[in-house]
């Protein structure tokens, strides 16, 4: 004889696996600067790619299982391509993107034994990083609109607070590439732990760029923009450095001029 299990304790059991699957990657950033949008994520692999083209000027970018999430990206790119030609080009938006993802990923995580053990970014580069669009997509379903940047697997939250305390959505491209490295290093959890070209997956949705706005950030285009950007972490470092010295100086003068002062006040009435 079957056990009857209720409807909310299945859907729970669903949420808890998927959820715990995907908090066990690493995290991808994908965040708004002015050259555009910047993706980043740990990625060792040179054939199994995070982040893609969608459309002219949209990206999907996703962590998770690949298998899942490639044919997510496949079933994307269609429905993009047919949208495109049997409307207009300019019909095929992000958040439509966006909203038939969350229909179908809900329809899978209601009907599908086990839920997509995947987390999805449809983003779209505006003529100013006002006018850029990013959503995300949970396994269950659900979108939500994000602004200026998003964390998405591992342990978003760590990630997205250390992204959140120095962002500027007026950041270049340099100043976006060295706060995405930082927050991903250690996943946010103070661990230093440098991430190299050769272990990054990097992508650009450039905003200056006519038609096709994706390109990837590879070879020596990504080594250079990595120096860059270590080369203003460490000035940045060095220059807080400075001032904490200059603080601290300041500091002990006072304290030195204070005492004198105490030392000649006390001098009449030790006499």
């Amino acid at each position: 004889m079957p056990f009857y299990v209720s409807p909310e304790q299945v859907m729970k059991d669903k949420a808890d696996y998927a959820r715990k699957r995907i908090s066990a990657i690493r995290s991808g950033v994908v965040l708004t600067c002015e050259a555009g949008i910047l993706l980043v994520a740990p990625n060792p692999s040179r054939a199994l790619r995070k982040f893609s083209e969608l459309y002219d000027r949209i990206a999907f970018a996703a962590v998770g299982r690949y298998n899942e999430f490639e044919t997510l990206r496949k079933a994307g790119v269609r429905y993009a391509d047919m949208t495109g030609f049997q409307y207009d080009r300019r019909d095929v938006t992000a958040r439509g993107l966006a909203d038939w993802y969350g229909q179908l990923l809900g329809s899978l995580f209601t009907d599908s034994p086990k839920p997509y053990e995947v987390e999805i970014v449809v983003a779209q580069v505006g003529k100013t990083p006002a006018d850029d669009e990013i959503y995300r997509i949970t396994f269950e379903g659900s979108v939500a609109d994000e602004h200026d940047f998003v964390v998405v697997g591992g342990q978003a939250d760590r990630v997205a607070a250390v992204i959140k305390e120095q962002y500027s959505q007026s950041m270049s491209l340099v100043d976006a590439m060295r706060l995405a490295i930082a927050s991903l290093a250690g996943q946010g959890d103070g661990a230093a732990e440098p991430l190299m070209s050769s272990q990054l997956e990097v992508a650009l949705l450039e905003r200056n760029r006519t038609h096709r706005a994706f390109r990837r950030l590879t070879g020596a285009r990504l080594d250079a923009l990595l120096a860059e950007a270590e080369a203003e972490s460490a000035g940045a470092e060095a220059a807080a450095g400075a001032e904490a010295q200059a603080g601290a100086e300041t500091m002990a003068d006072a304290e030195t001029a204070a005492g004198g002062e105490t030392g000649a006040d006390g001098g009449p009435d030790a006499g």
